[in-house]
């Protein structure tokens, strides 16, 4: 607000605060005539009027002009980077949207950083890493079932899974440390050796190069690449590498290729200026730089460094040299304002707008050829551009196919093919859908050590080996060692931490589709028949059990964990309780037993809470996987009518209140126990044929009358109420007179 010409009356304040208005309301051209006005007015020019102007022909889209009002500003004093800021920003946008073809939401879409550029756009193939988006190199799958490779893991300190978001162990949930997946692993490898080397050396070259031992970091790097010529981002890393080692002709060879291959991804414009910048070569570093701020506006840094470099060509054009005395503005017309030769603004032509024929007679008739520029340099000749200002020019990003630049005295110059639009911007992927051989991957690759069939849900191991699931569980029935390498997984017990490996899924869904539904087949016949409670029940050789009565068992055997778990896997929940018989295995007799509850200890233990269901009678006597089966028939009571069920309701009330009289005469001591393990007696039924088992309190009460099992199990096969409740109330006569008085 306050600039002066220097020893010349103060600028009008009304006429730049005008002005200044007039941009903020998006006027530039009316900003840029105020501007051109007060500059007439004076004897001398003002540099930071020149600077005012130029920002407002830059903002109008008018990038020639503007660039002759920088120039003017240059000569009266060196240009900082961050006065180039706006001309920067409207060649880049003119670059994005005329020659690139690009809206801003096109270019402003990855704009959360260099890295997230690359990972929202990478097309993920199946063989991929979710943290690094590369082949999977040393796959390690975490407890929610993921893979990933073992160095992302355990090098970004993981938390939580990148794909399910479930919150992770890390470290501390293994204590030997995450392990390679040894199926997967050898799985990669035979699928895709050369990419496997590839990363192999990819990855060694990182932990070198981290190690500072770029020498050695660089052959990793050359290996690799050899290896996997079509990845961008092998490419480019060793790009940055060179760039490290100061070895800028081959980052600049790198840069090159990588531009080539992904002519739309910001990173690699950005590391080719870096190296053409580390080169000395100013010009093409900028232009890249340019075409980089087109693609990723957001990018600060890289429009900093595109500011700074500019700043240095608009220096060399007048530093080292007398600049000569100003003129009046006024002295040779407008065109002797402009410090460029008339080519520069034929260059320009594709980054503005097409001038219309009006612009170019006032130019004609304004710029005669003799009255040339009085801010150029004595030494330069009319119609010709010194190598500074040549510079400038050429940095500016070169027109999409089907345009031509044309420089005075020269013919038309083809300009280079437009970027191919088949990547979108900031696109960067490994190697796009990875193929192999139909024949490569057979059903033997994904096959169980321990059923030798294929690989039914497969879960890994914290010790890196896969199995089916139920192969595993049942081989930590007996022992909590893996199979094959006898790590103790006492811990993955305890966690109960069976997640399928996701990945190893989809292979077989994906490539062995066939095998696996004939696998899936042969699990479900399996399941059908355990599911059978009729043909072949799983006994539970234990104690007494009886309808509607809890009955908590402590299972610890290897056969019980396994016929525990089957009748939970097929939905029956039930098994059979029989107490053991020393000629047929166990009793004739049996009652049938509802899991409602499953507590596992840590060493593969557990608490189950059952509960009786129904009564049966054992017809045939089998095995199957170590545990005992049985062919059964239910057991219902005859139901009668007439004088029998009078009779029946009369015997029904009397023995309970027998049963109830002998109760509340127990000790208080006797009574809480029996509360406390069976609850309370109860209730008399109003109809006790209700229930083909018979009335409730019938049960409870011979499961807490002080007899052998042998006396309970001849009660509990009796299918006449009457006979029952007979027996029930003898015995009931024989603990009463037996009772201490």
């Amino acid at each position: 607000m306050g600039t002066e010409a220097r020893g010349h009356r103060p600028l009008c304040g009304e006429m730049l605060e005008v002005a200044e208005e007039a941009g903020r309301a998006g006027d530039f051209g009316l900003a840029v005539e105020i501007y051109s006005s007060m500059l007439s007015d004076l004897q001398q020019p003002d540099r930071g009027l020149c600077l005012r102007k130029a920002d407002s022909l830059s903002r109008a889209g008018r990038i020639s002009e503007a660039l002759d009002s920088f120039c003017a500003a240059a000569s009266l004093g060196k240009l900082r980077p961050e006065e180039l800021r706006v001309l920067v920003g409207t060649i880049a946008r003119t670059v994005r949207e005329k020659e690139l073809g690009l809206s801003d939401a096109q270019g402003t879409r990855s704009s959360g950083g260099a890295d997230a550029e690359c990972a929202q756009d990478e097309a993920l193939e199946l063989f991929s890493c979710r943290l690094c988006r590369r082949l999977l190199h040393e796959p390690t799958t975490v407890e929610c079932g993921h893979t990933f490779c073992k160095r992302c893991v355990e090098g970004r300190c993981v938390e939580e899974c990148a794909r399910c978001r479930q919150r992770l162990g890390g470290r501390d949930a293994v204590p030997s440390g995450l392990r390679l997946d040894v199926v997967l692993s050898g799985l990669l490898v035979k699928l895709f050796a050369a990419e496997s080397r590839a990363r192999r050396f990819w990855a060694e070259g990182e932990l070198l190069w981290k190690d500072r031992n770029l020498s050695q970091a660089l052959e990793k790097y050359n290996a690799a690449v050899d290896l996997l010529p079509s990845s961008g981002r092998l490419l480019h890393q060793r790009a940055t590498l060179h760039l490290e080692m100061r070895n800028f002709s081959e980052a600049v060879q790198d840069g090159s290729s990588l531009c080539r291959m992904k002519p739309l991804w910001s990173k690699a414009h950005r590391v080719k200026a870096s190296a053409l910048s580390g080169a000395g070569q100013k010009d093409e570093a900028l232009q890249e730089f340019l075409l980089c701020v087109a693609l990723k506006p957001d990018w600060t840094e890289v429009k900093l460094q595109a500011q700074k470099i500019l700043s240095e060509l608009f220096s060399s054009v007048f530093e080292g040299e007398e600049v000569p005395p100003l003129l009046h503005p006024l002295q040779g017309g407008l065109g002797a304002r402009l410090i460029k030769p008339p080519a520069l603004l034929s260059s320009l032509r594709p980054l503005t707008q097409k001038p219309s024929s009006e612009d170019c007679e006032s130019s004609r008739t304004q710029s005669p050829p003799g009255d040339e520029s009085s801010y150029r340099r004595s030494s330069a000749s009319p119609g010709r551009s010194e190598p500074g200002e040549s510079a400038v020019l050429a940095a500016v990003p070169a027109p999409p196919a089907g345009l031509k630049r044309k420089h005075s005295g020269d013919g038309a110059v083809a300009a280079p093919p437009r970027p191919p639009k088949l990547l979108r911007p900031d696109e960067e992927s490994g190697v796009d859908g990875r193929s192999f051989p139909a024949g490569l991957l057979d059903s033997g690759d994904m096959e169980c050590s321990l059923c030798m069939r294929l690989f039914y849900e497969p879960v890994a191991t914290p010790c890196g080996h896969t199995f089916c699931l139920k192969c595993l569980e049942r081989c930590l029935d007996h022992n909590s060692n893996c199979p094959l390498c006898k790590e103790n997984l006492s811990e993955y017990l305890a966690t109960r931490g069976y997640s399928k490996t996701l990945l190893m899924e989809e292979v077989l869904q994906r490539y062995l589709g066939d095998e696996l539904a004939e696998r899936k087949k042969i699990h479900e016949e399996e399941m059908k028949e355990l599911s059978n409670l009729n043909q072949e029940v799983p006994i539970f050789i234990c104690t007494m059990a009886f309808p509607t009565i809890t009955c908590p068992l402590h299972v610890f055997e290897p056969r019980y964990r396994l016929m525990i778990r089957r009748s939970m896997e097929t939905g029956t929940k039930q098994f059979g309780m029989c107490i053991a018989d020393e000629l047929k295995g166990f009793a004739d007799y049996g009652c049938m037993l509802e899991v409602r509850d499953v507590k596992f200890f840590p060493d593969g233990r557990s608490v189950v809470d059952t509960i009786g269901v129904s009564r049966f009678k054992v017809l045939g006597h089998g095995q199957r996987d170590g545990y005992n089966t049985a062919k059964i028939e239910y057991l219902e009571d005859k139901k009668v009518e007439g004088e029998e069920l009078t009779e029946l309701l009369k015997l029904h009330n009397a023995v309970y209140e027998q049963a109830n009289n002998w109760f509340t005469s127990l000790k208080d001591n006797m009574k809480s126990q029996i509360l406390s393990h069976f609850g309370r007696l109860p209730s008399k039924d109003s109809d006790p044929q209700a229930s083909p088992s018979g009335p409730a309190w019938c049960w409870w009460l011979l499961a807490v009358l002080p007899l052998e099992n042998r006396a309970q199990l001849t009660i509990l096969a009796m299918t006449s109420l009457k006979d029952r409740l007979i027996a029930i109330r003898r015995v009931l006569i024989f603990v009463s007179r037996r009772r201490p008085r």
